[in-house]
């Protein structure tokens, strides 16, 4: 098949100029989609030698670096400069962990990263910084239940079904980071296959989502699982995120009510009786088996669109 064949065939009836003149909004949402995925990884327990090896190899490192350099250069000619001058700073905590690597984790067993993911994180949920969205601003279980609900919204309009092969609860960092891997993954895709309509509800869905969870609890909790981790890789994925999430949010062009010092004041979350949260948050055979339902989640992003109007970025258009 010819060249132009193929352009065709991946962009239908849009042609090979649509597709061109979409490149540079395709990569933004690939190199997005990587650097979720990288930190919701980087953050899970690991159950087996695969992310070790992942970082031992120096391919995390080296993907996360691709990542935002296609992130930069995707970036040039757009009028985001809020957010090109935030992702400067992304590239210092992959020096940091390529250093540590080197020095540290080289010689590293996987009993040694499981002995260190349960020093920051501990066996039970550990209240000095729980990777968990219910246990913030949500000093009842009401409340808890509230904000669980919604999440859950969100997987369902987007027919996401969570692996079993990893028991983690629906407002799990991990799990909330994936599901942005997988928004910003399928923006991508919407944009080169879909049409304008489709890439919106997608994009609608990262901006709501980021403002109304992501952005309001995460913040806070990277400055918690800092102080916490106090150095190695959990401290310099903790800077990471933090400015990541700082990035994100200009890009976007939300602007979420972040919680506070003031506002931690975690209860205890117990699920419904007869009901689990089960997740599974990683790459590389473990990742989330998500299937988009698009009716569905144009119902689900329709009933807010309003409220929502005065949001606006720089992938608010396709």
């Amino acid at each position: 098949m010819s060249a132009k064949g193929s352009e065709t065939r991946v962009v239908g009836s849009a042609g090979i100029a649509q597709a061109l003149k979409d490149s540079p909004a395709v990569e933004r949402a690939l190199g997005r989609s990587k650097l979720y995925l990288l930190i919701s990884w980087s953050l899970l327990y690991p159950e087996d030698d695969e992310f070790l090896d992942y970082l031992q190899s120096g391919e995390f490192v080296e993907d996360g670096r691709s990542a935002l350099e296609s992130l930069s250069r995707a970036l040039e000619g757009t009028d985001g400069e809020r957010a090109k001058l935030k992702l400067t700073a992304l590239a210092k905590p992959f020096d940091q962990i390529e250093n540590w690597i080197s020095a540290e984790c080289v010689n590293w067993q996987l009993s040694d990263l499981q002995a260190e993911h349960r020093r920051v994180f501990s066996n039970v949920i550990t209240l000095d910084c729980p990777p968990y969205e219910t246990l913030f601003g949500n000093d009842h279980v009401f409340a808890q239940a509230h904000v669980m609900g919604d999440i859950a919204g969100f997987y369902k309009a987007f027919g996401v079904e969570l692996s079993r092969d990893i028991h983690e609860r629906l407002d799990h960092l991990s799990v909330e980071l994936e599901f942005m891997h997988f928004l910003a993954y399928k923006e991508s895709y919407a944009r080169c296959h879909d049409g304008a309509e489709k890439t919106q509800v997608v994009v609608d869905a990262q901006k709501k989502f980021v403002k109304d969870h992501i952005g309001r609890w995460v913040p806070l909790f990277a400055r918690m699982l800092a102080r916490k981790a106090d150095y190695g890789l959990f401290r310099y994925m903790a800077d990471f995120l933090s400015d990541w999430i700082d990035f994100d949010q200009a890009y976007l062009g939300v602007t979420p009510q972040p919680y506070s010092e003031a506002d931690y004041r975690p209860a205890t979350f117990n699920a419904p009786e007869g009901q689990s949260y089960e997740c599974g948050a990683q790459d590389q055979g473990n990742e989330l088996s998500m299937l988009l339902n698009e009716v569905g989640a144009q119902s689900f992003m329709d009933k807010d669109k309003e409220k929502d109007k005065e949001d606006t970025g720089p992938v608010g258009t396709a």
